[in-house]
């Protein structure tokens, strides 16, 4: 049956499926969309992923990072315009130590103790992640990119291994986030069978929320000429995702707005409950 719904062309079943993940969403949530603020506060990273537009060996990136009074003006701005969970995402930098994420998140939570944070930084060894919890993190974001190991080695340098991003999914759990997993729709060599592997994942891990959004290839990377993943199929899987795991928190993302006007619209009409916006400086 999720075969099926991956592969048909029907346009009439495709239409009903988004209404059904619709109906599902309101039934739980009501017409709730919840707001996040995303402060992408660097784009330094040690890795050198094949499609990422930051990896290390993009010598064409321009590179920065936000001090912590910028960090946190971003968060008053947010505060201001009624946001109340500020995502802190960056590249995998080895400047921000543990102790300088730490103190930045208890920065943020002693001036806001009303709001949640959640971290996307990446892998992490089990240890950081309890500092960081300890700290006061809430919520960490973490895609899996593809549930398929073999699939893996083909979006990742040889030095990044499956195991660990699955082992780092399960150790967030363990102690306690409420862990959001995910994966780029159309991404080079993805297939139906990975997809099914992806969403079986998803069944296992649980996890409290699912960011998913179409591939787009960035011009400086290995990935630069292969073609973009739809809106269509991210729709698609969307409303799949939507009625697999009904009370799950689906983000409309940046990038559906980006390869369509109303993208994000369309997200949360198939099913979506989340955006994003940024609050990062120009």
């Amino acid at each position: 049956q999720l075969a099926l719904l991956l592969e048909t062309t029907d346009t009439g079943d495709i239409a009903f499926l988004h209404e059904r993940a619709r109906k599902t969403a309101d039934a739980i949530y009501g017409k709730q969309v919840f707001i996040r603020g995303l402060i992408e506060f660097t784009n330094y990273c040690k890795n050198d992923c094949i499609y990422c537009g930051i990896r290390k060996s993009n010598r064409k990136a321009e590179r920065y990072r936000l001090t912590e009074e910028e960090i946190l003006s971003c968060c008053a701005n947010g505060y201001e315009l009624g946001f109340r969970t500020f995502v802190l995402q960056g590249g995998e930098d080895p400047y921000f130590t543990d102790d300088k994420i730490c103190a930045l998140i208890r920065q943020i939570k002693a001036q806001y103790p009303d709001c949640a944070v959640t971290l996307s930084i990446g892998e992490k060894e089990h240890d950081s992640y309890q500092a960081f919890f300890d700290a006061g993190a809430d919520r960490y974001l973490l895609r899996h990119e593809t549930a398929d190991e073999a699939h893996y080695g083909k979006l990742h340098p040889a030095e990044m291994f499956w195991k660990h991003r699955m082992d780092c999914l399960w150790d967030l759990k363990e102690i306690g986030y409420q862990v959001g997993c995910g994966f780029m729709v159309g991404s080079p060599e993805q297939t139906v069978d990975t997809l099914y592997e992806d969403l079986q994942f998803i069944r296992k891990l649980q996890p409290h929320m699912v960011g998913i959004g179409p591939f787009i290839p960035q011009k400086d990377t290995p990935f630069g000429e292969k073609k973009a993943g739809t809106m269509e199929d991210t729709l698609r899987l969307l409303s799949i995702i939507r009625l697999l795991q009904p009370h799950v928190l689906l983000p409309s993302t940046t990038a559906l707005g980006t390869i369509h006007p109303l993208g994000r619209e369309k997200g949360i009409q198939a099913g979506a409950n989340v955006v994003m916006p940024n609050l990062s400086p120009v």
